[in-house]
């Protein structure tokens, strides 16, 4: 059975073949593999919201935003290491697919180092600046410290997937996380509800289970010497390759700094409602990590199928499962809106004993649940434009749809529903301009990918 498995998952040609089939196998796995990755948060949510309480909760998601903040540069490496080696991979250049591996896995080394000497001096000033209220503001503190000493685990399983999936394999990073998720559930537990660490107990439990998920990936990709080559002499850093990672990556963590950025800004919005609305966003947020995965996980596959493709320089078949591949994406975001519709107060009262809070999500829930159609056309063209080496138009799109839309409409929505009953506004403005930025972002996505700037943009 295993072996059927493997023979159908493993590692994927995408150079020939039908588009949608391989991109559908790709996929699968890949899917799976995010979700998993999801659950660790969502876990974390679930174990504090249930056994510590709603405040613990608020804790938690108050601490998301900036955590992803400083990730932005992790993002950079993984998306210009994972072109690069697609790429190479799909013209079979193995000299340079071997230095790319190398110098990203030292860059990683040196960018985990720096990220935590300099988290750790900015968390608890960064949390007191965005008016984190006092009843959740050692949490938080103790629950991103404890992520930061940890982060050389989370950033090499996070690039090092990205390198195992430029290669074609989704399936051994699907494998090695599902095991981590296990060991992370159990602990969150133990931790927790068993030695009553409280919000610590969660963050400790990710730090240990993503640390054995990225022992996991160095041992498969050490075992592949029929592609590269893993030896001291190519991790030393090669500045060409090093440059090229940098100059492909830089836009991807741009544009997820400006989201996380703006996730913070409006987390100090979201601060002023109180924790009932904070503690009703952490839920939210949780869903729609779930709800987005399929979107994020087409985008990634067409970033790989796009990168292979380009690198064999076969540009009708790169149009070809383009659209092949976002009609898939579409469908699918089409049956999970669905499913938000009709099981969404189910949903949310996994998070909170409390009922009002699991209404309360769930109403604001219907407000984003159409933005995923819309999403699953920015993901696959921007992934497609990404493949073949375009990073910034992606960039500019973000820039725009999160900073001159999401930001300023939010706060000035909220502004504008004051009224002497609601001082503070109406909260639902917080969704609302989340779910405009969603949907102008796919109008501008599929418009410049029809432009075609992306096709000039190959290595």
């Amino acid at each position: 059975m295993l072996e059927k498995v493997t023979r159908l998952f493993g590692q994927v040609d995408m150079t020939e073949g039908k588009p949608w089939e391989k991109i559908a196998i790709f996929t699968v796995p890949m899917l799976l593999g995010n979700i998993a990755q999801q659950l660790y948060n969502t876990v974390d949510s679930i174990v504090v919201g249930k056994y510590v309480g709603d405040n613990a909760l608020a804790a938690v998601g108050s601490a998301s935003p900036i955590f992803n903040l400083l990730l932005v540069l992790f993002v950079g490496i993984s998306m210009g290491a994972g072109i690069m080696v697609s790429q190479y991979y799909g013209s079979h250049d193995r000299e340079n697919l071997s230095r790319t591996i190398g110098s990203t896995v030292t860059l990683t080394a040196a960018a985990s180092l720096l990220l935590m000497i300099a988290g750790s001096l900015a968390i608890r000033p960064l949390l007191v600046l965005l008016d984190t209220p006092e009843s959740i503001l050692d949490w938080c503190t103790s629950y991103l410290m404890i992520l930061l000493w940890g982060i050389a685990g989370l950033a090499y399983y996070n690039i090092l997937c990205g390198i195992l999936r430029g290669l074609g394999d989704s399936l051994s990073a699907l494998i090695y996380l599902l095991i981590a998720t296990v060991i992370n559930i159990v602990l969150d537990v133990v931790f927790v509800a068993g030695f009553h660490m409280e919000v610590a107990g969660v963050a400790l439990a990710t730090v240990i289970a993503q640390l054995i998920s990225a022992v996991l990936c160095i041992l498969k990709l050490r075992r592949m010497t029929e592609f590269f080559d893993m030896k001291a002499e190519y991790l030393k850093p090669d500045g060409r390759n090093l440059g090229t990672v940098i100059r492909l990556g830089l836009p991807s963590g741009l544009t997820q700094a400006i989201f996380s950025l703006a996730m913070v800004v409006v987390q100090s919005l979201t601060n002023s409602f109180g924790e009932m609305i904070i503690a009703a966003n952490v839920i939210i947020m949780r869903v729609d990590g779930f709800a987005m995965m399929p979107n994020f996980s087409f985008g990634t596959a067409m970033t790989t199928y796009a990168g292979q493709n380009v690198g064999a320089r076969q540009y009708d078949r790169v149009k070809q499962g383009a659209r092949q591949g976002t009609l898939i994406a579409v469908c699918t975001s089409a049956v999970i809106t669905g499913l938000i519709l009709l099981f969404g107060p189910h949903l949310m009262g996994v998070f909170t004993n409390t009922e009002e809070l699991a209404q309360l999500s769930a109403d604001m829930m219907k407000i984003l649940a159409v933005g995923y159609i819309a999403m699953a056309v920015t993901q696959s063209l921007s992934g497609v434009m990404r493949g073949a080496g375009d990073t910034v138009t992606p960039m500019w799109i973000s820039l725009l749809t999160t900073v001159a839309v999401r930001v300023p409409l939010a706060y000035g929505l909220v502004w504008l529903t004051r009224t002497p009953e609601l001082p503070q506004g109406r909260y639902e403005s917080l969704w609302i301009s989340l779910l405009s930025s969603w949907v102008l972002g796919a109008v501008a996505t599929f418009i410049l990918y029809r432009v075609g700037r992306w096709k000039k943009k190959a290595l």
